[in-house]
């Protein structure tokens, strides 16, 4: 018998409804009650905001509105009826959200716990484009689990734009997190103006060239490549951040990963007169280089370079020191990230300048390193008493860990877990970012359609990355509180064009943010599976490209 045309569409809309009232939502909140009705989004419905910081959320709503939807809504200081926003000045960056046929109102115990509210309204809209946005009746708590949820973007392999910059950051604050850790200067470029140094971004922002393929390459572009923030752009990245509750976290690279400055500034190398073209042969075949043989050059392929900033010339902390003169008043940002990693010790080995220094400071050789890896502490150990002294505290990779750690150094454990471990034993604060699990810029599959990282050699799933636990088993529940959080790290040597950024980070940025908003024993793969093809649906509605792409 056939069902009269009325009912078959009476049907249909309930089935509409149904699915519009399913809430997905990632990271998964605290507690999600779904209840009967909806409310419904036109262009007249007002946005309740009066003070700044509650503006601040209205704003980045109605920026998505229009970038989404076609339209934005106005804001108003006072009103019960609409989208309201209430921000707090305690608490846990925690928030409620409540939804009914009147109004949302969203309340936030701080200023970012109200704008993680809006993240989860902005979830509970259609992913489809309308001018009548439908929301779920709906009574939402929440609250994250560790205080520092960030993501890398590393600009000194490969540059990208101050407006991709500022989309990625708003990819950071769609999830939940609120560290954006930038990656400054590398071997293959300088990124950041320094005024008292021009040269950095005059010869150290540029190269002459960049090898084709995996490392060691298959050939070279033969094309100078490279780009520079000027420092009142990076004042504009930080303000855009800080409308969104993030703090930018500058990275500016010491003793290694030095190249870039070197070639600027000769006089920072323990052999200045030694050409960069001898280091590059090393490791890679002497027709893949470009341009200039002699002198000093800033790389122009992967991997680790002898060629490090020598720590036996005064002249090189006071270079460091000015850098530094110049890029703290750019980052209110407590903590900054001074690299430490992948720093080899040949040069300083071989040095008479590095030499005399560990005899005068008595660094002797022992059964567990070096003088030269005492060297290093030392090294970090006075760039941190440079950084105290002007308010900021000091963190980098996990080698800082070699030789003695700095007295109140933050550690950033990148080589697995050991070393974050060895720093929460010591009561330093940690970040965790393992390889195993954090490091986006592995593939994600067996077998990918262009060159990454860990081609053929292993690869990183979304399912291994939502498997990450932030708290290591073997640290006691002392120890864990020293765990501040973790972060994702988008490395970019095979990564040239923003397009790339997204299908490395998407989907996979959306584990991390589950990893580290949601308690692990609240955590369950085919739940987030089931939410995560909703989340797909709204990287469509953001343009944006990820991996899965139909």
């Amino acid at each position: 018998m056939r069902k009269p045309l009325s009912l078959l569409l009476a049907m249909l809309l309930g089935c509409q409804l149904l699915m519009a009232q399913k809430v997905n939502i990632i990271p998964k909140p605290t507690s999600v009650v779904e209840k009967t009705g909806s409310f419904t989004i036109s262009k007249k419905t007002p946005i309740i905001a009066k003070s700044k910081d509650e503006v601040k959320s209205a704003n980045f709503l109605n920026d998505y509105l229009k970038q989404c939807y076609g339209y934005s809504l106005p804001v108003k200081s006072s009103g019960s009826k609409g989208i309201i926003i209430v921000a707090g000045n305690t608490g846990n960056d925690g928030y409620t959200l409540n939804a009914d046929k009147k109004s949302v109102v969203i309340k936030g115990s701080t200023a970012p716990g109200a704008f993680y509210g809006v993240q989860t309204l902005i979830q509970l809209l259609p992913t489809q484009k309308s001018s009548a946005l439908i929301v779920p009746a709906v009574s939402i708590t929440d609250a994250p689990t560790v205080a520092y949820r960030g993501l890398m973007l590393d600009v000194g392999r490969h540059f990208f734009p101050v407006d991709f910059v500022k989309r990625y950051i708003d990819y950071i604050a769609l999830h939940k997190m609120n560290y954006f850790h930038w990656h400054l200067t590398e071997d293959q470029g300088w990124r950041i103006e320094i005024k008292k140094y021009p040269k950095l971004t005059e010869v150290g922002a540029w190269r002459n060239g960049t090898i084709i393929g995996r490392f060691p390459g298959t050939g070279n572009t033969n094309e100078k490549y490279g780009g520079f923030y000027t420092q009142e752009q990076v004042k504009e990245i930080v303000k855009y951040a800080a409308d969104r509750f993030i703090t930018v976290v500058p990275e500016i690279e010491m003793p290694g990963h030095g190249s870039a400055a070197i070639a600027a500034y000769p006089y920072l190398s323990c052999f200045p007169e030694k050409p960069t073209y001898d280091y590059f042969i090393r490791d890679n075949r002497d027709e893949y280089w470009a341009g200039d043989l002699a002198g000093k050059q800033v790389m122009q392929s992967w991997g680790v370079y002898d060629d490090i900033f020598c720590a036996g010339k005064e002249t090189t902390f006071q270079f460091l020191q000015d850098v530094l003169d110049e890029v703290l008043p750019l980052f209110p940002s407590k903590i900054v990230h001074i690299g430490g990693d992948e720093a080899p010790k040949i040069n300083w080995e071989y040095c008479p300048n590095c030499q005399k220094r560990i005899k005068e400071l008595g660094i002797k050789t022992d059964k567990s390193h070096r003088a030269e890896h005492y060297l290093q502490s030392y090294f970090v150990q006075r760039m941190e008493k440079y950084l105290n002294a002007k308010g900021k505290t000091l963190i980098g990779w996990d080698e800082i860990l070699e030789g003695g750690l700095a007295p109140n150094a933050w550690v950033m454990s990148w080589r697995g877990e050991k070393g974050g471990i060895e720093a929460a034993k010591q009561h330093h604060n940690v970040i965790m970012t393992p390889t195993t699990y954090a490091y986006i810029d592995y593939q994600q599959a067996k077998h990918e359609d262009s060159v990454t990282i860990s081609n053929n050699k292993g690869y990183l799933d979304i399912e291994k990355v939502y498997s990450w636990k932030i708290y290591p088993d073997a640290l006691t529940d002392e120890e864990k509180q020293y765990v501040q959080g973790g972060q994702a790290n988008l490395w970019t040597e095979y990564i040239s064009n923003p397009s790339k950024v997204e299908y490395m980070i998407f989907p996979r940025v959306a584990a991390v943010s589950e990893v580290l908003w949601t308690p692990q024993d609240q955590k369950n793969w085919n739940d987030f599976s089931n939410r995560l093809k909703f989340q797909k649906q709204r990287y469509d509605l953001w343009g944006t490209n990820y991996y899965g792409k139909q």
